[in-house]
Protein backbone atom coordinates (compact mmCIF):
# COMPACT_ATOMS: atom_id res chain seq x y z
CA UNK A 1 0.00 0.00 0.00
CA UNK A 2 2.78 2.44 0.88
CA UNK A 3 4.50 1.82 -2.45
CA UNK A 4 1.20 2.44 -4.26
CA UNK A 5 0.64 5.72 -2.41
CA UNK A 6 4.20 6.83 -3.11
CA UNK A 7 3.69 5.99 -6.77
CA UNK A 8 0.58 8.19 -6.91
CA UNK A 9 2.41 10.99 -5.11
CA UNK A 10 5.18 10.76 -7.69
CA UNK A 11 2.66 10.95 -10.56
CA UNK A 12 0.91 13.92 -8.95
CA UNK A 13 4.13 15.81 -8.31
CA UNK A 14 5.37 15.12 -11.83
CA UNK A 15 2.11 16.45 -13.30
CA UNK A 16 2.27 19.55 -11.09
CA UNK A 17 5.87 20.23 -12.09
CA UNK A 18 5.18 19.87 -15.81
CA UNK A 19 1.99 21.96 -15.78
CA UNK A 20 3.48 24.70 -13.59
CA UNK A 21 6.55 24.82 -15.79
CA UNK A 22 4.45 25.04 -18.94
CA UNK A 23 2.27 27.81 -17.51
CA UNK A 24 5.19 29.81 -16.12
CA UNK A 25 7.23 29.55 -19.31
CA UNK A 26 4.39 30.68 -21.58
CA UNK A 27 2.96 33.35 -19.28
CA UNK A 28 6.35 34.84 -18.46
CA UNK A 29 7.52 34.61 -22.07
CA UNK A 30 4.46 36.41 -23.45
CA UNK A 31 4.68 39.03 -20.70
CA UNK A 32 8.43 39.57 -21.15
CA UNK A 33 8.33 39.75 -24.94
CA UNK A 34 5.17 41.82 -25.44
CA UNK A 35 5.05 43.91 -22.27
CA UNK A 36 8.79 44.57 -21.84
CA UNK A 37 11.06 43.84 -24.81
CA UNK A 38 8.67 44.91 -27.58
CA UNK A 39 6.58 47.38 -25.59
CA UNK A 40 7.58 50.43 -27.65
CA UNK A 41 7.50 48.62 -30.98
CA UNK A 42 4.01 47.23 -30.32
CA UNK A 43 2.54 50.35 -28.72
CA UNK A 44 0.17 50.72 -31.69
CA UNK A 45 -1.12 47.18 -31.13
CA UNK A 46 -2.01 47.52 -27.44
CA UNK A 47 -5.76 47.03 -27.02
CA UNK A 48 -6.29 48.97 -23.77
CA UNK A 49 -4.81 52.33 -22.85
CA UNK A 50 -4.07 51.06 -19.34
CA UNK A 51 -2.44 47.90 -18.01
CA UNK A 52 -3.63 45.79 -15.06
CA UNK A 53 -1.94 46.59 -11.74
CA UNK A 54 0.90 44.35 -10.50
CA UNK A 55 -1.26 43.15 -7.60
CA UNK A 56 -3.82 41.73 -10.04
CA UNK A 57 -1.13 39.86 -11.97
CA UNK A 58 0.37 38.38 -8.78
CA UNK A 59 -3.10 37.19 -7.73
CA UNK A 60 -3.70 35.70 -11.18
CA UNK A 61 -0.38 33.86 -10.97
CA UNK A 62 -1.16 32.36 -7.56
CA UNK A 63 -4.71 31.36 -8.55
CA UNK A 64 -3.33 29.78 -11.73
CA UNK A 65 -0.93 27.66 -9.68
CA UNK A 66 -3.94 26.51 -7.64
CA UNK A 67 -5.66 25.54 -10.89
CA UNK A 68 -2.62 23.50 -11.88
CA UNK A 69 -2.96 21.55 -8.62
CA UNK A 70 -6.53 20.68 -9.68
CA UNK A 71 -5.26 19.64 -13.12
CA UNK A 72 -2.63 17.36 -11.57
CA UNK A 73 -5.13 15.77 -9.21
CA UNK A 74 -7.43 14.90 -12.11
CA UNK A 75 -4.30 13.70 -13.94
CA UNK A 76 -3.76 11.09 -11.21
CA UNK A 77 -7.35 9.93 -11.78
CA UNK A 78 -6.66 9.62 -15.52
CA UNK A 79 -3.60 7.49 -14.77
CA UNK A 80 -5.61 5.19 -12.50
CA UNK A 81 -8.36 4.88 -15.11
CA UNK A 82 -5.77 4.04 -17.76
CA UNK A 83 -4.18 1.37 -15.58
CA UNK A 84 -7.64 -0.10 -15.03
CA UNK A 85 -8.06 -0.46 -18.79
CA UNK A 86 -10.73 2.22 -19.15
CA UNK A 87 -9.03 3.92 -22.11
CA UNK A 88 -8.90 1.16 -24.76
CA UNK A 89 -9.27 3.67 -27.62
CA UNK A 90 -6.23 5.63 -26.49
CA UNK A 91 -4.11 2.50 -26.21
CA UNK A 92 -5.30 1.30 -29.63
CA UNK A 93 -4.64 4.63 -31.34
CA UNK A 94 -1.04 4.56 -30.16
CA UNK A 95 -0.37 1.95 -32.88
CA UNK A 96 -2.01 3.81 -35.78
CA UNK A 97 1.02 5.71 -36.98
CA UNK A 98 2.10 9.30 -37.55
CA UNK A 99 -0.77 10.30 -39.87
CA UNK A 100 -3.37 9.48 -37.23
CA UNK A 101 -1.23 11.05 -34.51
CA UNK A 102 -1.43 14.49 -36.16
CA UNK A 103 -5.02 13.99 -37.30
CA UNK A 104 -6.08 13.14 -33.76
CA UNK A 105 -4.33 16.27 -32.48
CA UNK A 106 -6.38 18.39 -34.89
CA UNK A 107 -9.56 16.54 -33.85
CA UNK A 108 -8.77 17.12 -30.20
CA UNK A 109 -8.30 20.86 -30.76
CA UNK A 110 -11.60 21.02 -32.65
CA UNK A 111 -13.32 18.99 -29.96
CA UNK A 112 -11.92 21.20 -27.22
CA UNK A 113 -13.09 24.34 -28.98
CA UNK A 114 -16.66 22.98 -29.07
CA UNK A 115 -16.48 21.76 -25.46
CA UNK A 116 -15.11 25.10 -24.28
CA UNK A 117 -17.73 27.14 -26.12
CA UNK A 118 -20.69 25.33 -24.59
CA UNK A 119 -19.22 24.93 -21.09
CA UNK A 120 -18.04 28.55 -21.10
CA UNK A 121 -21.44 29.78 -22.25
CA UNK A 122 -23.17 27.69 -19.59
CA UNK A 123 -20.91 29.13 -16.89
CA UNK A 124 -22.19 32.59 -17.82
CA UNK A 125 -25.72 31.60 -16.88
CA UNK A 126 -26.72 33.58 -13.76
CA UNK A 127 -27.27 30.34 -11.90
CA UNK A 128 -23.64 29.22 -12.36
CA UNK A 129 -21.56 32.35 -12.91
CA UNK A 130 -20.69 33.20 -9.30
CA UNK A 131 -19.70 29.62 -8.42
CA UNK A 132 -17.87 28.69 -11.62
CA UNK A 133 -16.57 31.71 -13.51
CA UNK A 134 -16.50 34.85 -11.37
CA UNK A 135 -12.80 34.59 -10.50
CA UNK A 136 -11.75 34.68 -14.15
CA UNK A 137 -13.83 37.79 -14.85
CA UNK A 138 -12.34 39.68 -11.96
CA UNK A 139 -9.61 40.21 -14.52
CA UNK A 140 -11.63 42.75 -16.48
CA UNK A 141 -8.38 43.96 -18.03
CA UNK A 142 -6.54 40.64 -18.51
CA UNK A 143 -2.85 39.82 -18.63
CA UNK A 144 -0.88 36.74 -19.78
CA UNK A 145 -1.12 35.49 -16.19
CA UNK A 146 -4.93 35.35 -16.43
CA UNK A 147 -4.75 32.12 -18.46
CA UNK A 148 -5.48 29.70 -15.58
CA UNK A 149 -7.03 32.16 -13.10
CA UNK A 150 -10.08 29.99 -12.43
CA UNK A 151 -12.50 29.24 -9.64
CA UNK A 152 -12.04 25.69 -8.34
CA UNK A 153 -15.12 24.42 -10.18
CA UNK A 154 -14.03 26.01 -13.44
CA UNK A 155 -10.56 24.49 -13.14
CA UNK A 156 -12.18 21.07 -12.74
CA UNK A 157 -14.44 21.65 -15.76
CA UNK A 158 -11.50 22.76 -17.90
CA UNK A 159 -9.31 19.74 -17.15
CA UNK A 160 -12.25 17.33 -17.44
CA UNK A 161 -12.06 17.58 -21.22
CA UNK A 162 -8.64 15.90 -21.16
CA UNK A 163 -10.11 13.05 -19.12
CA UNK A 164 -13.23 12.65 -21.27
CA UNK A 165 -11.90 13.05 -24.82
CA UNK A 166 -9.73 9.86 -24.96
CA UNK A 167 -12.72 7.88 -23.67
CA UNK A 168 -14.70 8.57 -26.84
CA UNK A 169 -12.06 9.37 -29.49
CA UNK A 170 -8.99 7.27 -30.37
CA UNK A 171 -6.26 9.64 -29.26
CA UNK A 172 -2.70 8.46 -28.55
CA UNK A 173 -1.45 9.49 -25.11
CA UNK A 174 1.55 11.17 -26.73
CA UNK A 175 -0.83 13.68 -28.37
CA UNK A 176 -1.86 15.17 -25.01
CA UNK A 177 1.39 17.15 -24.37
CA UNK A 178 1.15 18.72 -27.85
CA UNK A 179 -2.49 19.59 -27.21
CA UNK A 180 -1.55 21.21 -23.90
CA UNK A 181 1.20 23.26 -25.56
CA UNK A 182 -1.28 24.54 -28.14
CA UNK A 183 -3.86 25.27 -25.43
CA UNK A 184 -1.58 27.26 -23.12
CA UNK A 185 0.03 29.08 -26.05
CA UNK A 186 -3.30 30.26 -27.44
CA UNK A 187 -4.63 30.95 -23.95
CA UNK A 188 -1.80 33.27 -22.91
CA UNK A 189 -1.89 35.14 -26.23
CA UNK A 190 -5.65 35.66 -26.00
CA UNK A 191 -5.10 37.34 -22.63
CA UNK A 192 -1.95 39.21 -23.65
CA UNK A 193 -3.55 42.62 -24.28
CA UNK A 194 -1.80 43.04 -27.63
CA UNK A 195 -3.37 42.35 -31.02
CA UNK A 196 -0.87 40.38 -33.11
CA UNK A 197 -3.17 39.13 -35.88
CA UNK A 198 -2.32 40.73 -39.27
CA UNK A 199 -5.14 42.82 -40.71
CA UNK A 200 -6.57 43.11 -44.21
CA UNK A 201 -6.78 46.48 -45.96
CA UNK A 202 -10.27 47.11 -44.56
CA UNK A 203 -9.22 46.40 -40.98
CA UNK A 204 -10.52 42.84 -40.62
CA UNK A 205 -8.49 39.92 -39.20
CA UNK A 206 -6.48 38.21 -41.91
CA UNK A 207 -7.57 34.80 -40.57
CA UNK A 208 -11.08 35.72 -39.51
CA UNK A 209 -11.98 32.15 -38.53
CA UNK A 210 -9.45 32.27 -35.69
CA UNK A 211 -10.19 34.08 -32.46
CA UNK A 212 -7.94 37.08 -31.84
CA UNK A 213 -6.79 38.79 -28.67
CA UNK A 214 -9.34 41.53 -29.39
CA UNK A 215 -12.09 38.89 -29.67
CA UNK A 216 -11.38 37.54 -26.20
CA UNK A 217 -10.55 40.94 -24.73
CA UNK A 218 -14.05 42.09 -25.66
CA UNK A 219 -15.41 39.12 -23.71
CA UNK A 220 -13.55 40.30 -20.60
CA UNK A 221 -14.62 43.92 -21.15
CA UNK A 222 -18.28 43.09 -21.82
CA UNK A 223 -19.18 39.60 -20.67
CA UNK A 224 -22.08 38.02 -22.55
CA UNK A 225 -20.59 37.45 -25.99
CA UNK A 226 -17.51 35.96 -27.68
CA UNK A 227 -17.49 32.62 -25.85
CA UNK A 228 -15.22 30.83 -28.34
CA UNK A 229 -11.64 29.81 -27.56
CA UNK A 230 -9.74 29.00 -30.75
CA UNK A 231 -12.22 29.62 -33.56
CA UNK A 232 -14.95 32.16 -34.26
CA UNK A 233 -17.42 29.82 -35.95
CA UNK A 234 -19.41 28.75 -32.87
CA UNK A 235 -20.06 32.36 -31.89
CA UNK A 236 -21.13 33.18 -35.43
CA UNK A 237 -23.28 30.08 -35.82
CA UNK A 238 -25.04 30.69 -32.51
CA UNK A 239 -25.25 34.49 -32.83
CA UNK A 240 -23.10 35.21 -29.78
CA UNK A 241 -20.29 37.19 -31.41
CA UNK A 242 -20.07 40.79 -30.21
CA UNK A 243 -21.44 43.01 -33.02
CA UNK A 244 -18.62 45.51 -32.35
CA UNK A 245 -15.88 42.91 -32.78
CA UNK A 246 -14.60 43.91 -36.21
CA UNK A 247 -14.73 47.59 -35.32
CA UNK A 248 -12.78 46.92 -32.12
CA UNK A 249 -10.23 44.84 -34.03
CA UNK A 250 -9.74 47.62 -36.57
CA UNK A 251 -9.20 50.03 -33.70
CA UNK A 252 -6.65 47.71 -32.11
CA UNK A 253 -4.61 47.49 -35.31
CA UNK A 254 -5.11 51.20 -36.10
CA UNK A 255 -6.81 50.62 -39.42
CA UNK A 256 -9.42 52.82 -41.11
CA UNK A 257 -12.18 53.30 -42.14
CA UNK A 258 -13.61 51.17 -39.32
CA UNK A 259 -11.31 52.84 -36.82
CA UNK A 260 -13.34 56.07 -36.58
CA UNK A 261 -16.50 54.24 -35.54
CA UNK A 262 -14.84 51.69 -33.28
CA UNK A 263 -16.00 51.69 -29.66
CA UNK A 264 -13.59 52.13 -26.79
CA UNK A 265 -13.17 49.06 -24.64
CA UNK A 266 -14.32 49.35 -21.06
CA UNK A 267 -11.62 49.73 -18.45
CA UNK A 268 -11.79 48.07 -15.05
Amino acid sequence: MEAWINDLKGIWWSDVSVDVGRYVVFALAVWAVLWVLLKSLLAGRKIRDTSPPPRQMVTEFLISIRSVVIFATVGVGITLMSRAGLYPLADLAGHWGAAWFWASLVLMILGHDAYYYWVHRAMHHPRFFRKFHRRHHRSNNPSPFTAYSFDLREAFMMVSFVALWPLVTPTPWAVIPFFMLHQIGRNTLLHSGYELMPATADGRPLLDWLTTTTHHDLHHARAGSNFGLYFTWWDRLMGTENPDYHAAFAQAVRRSPIQDSAPALAEP
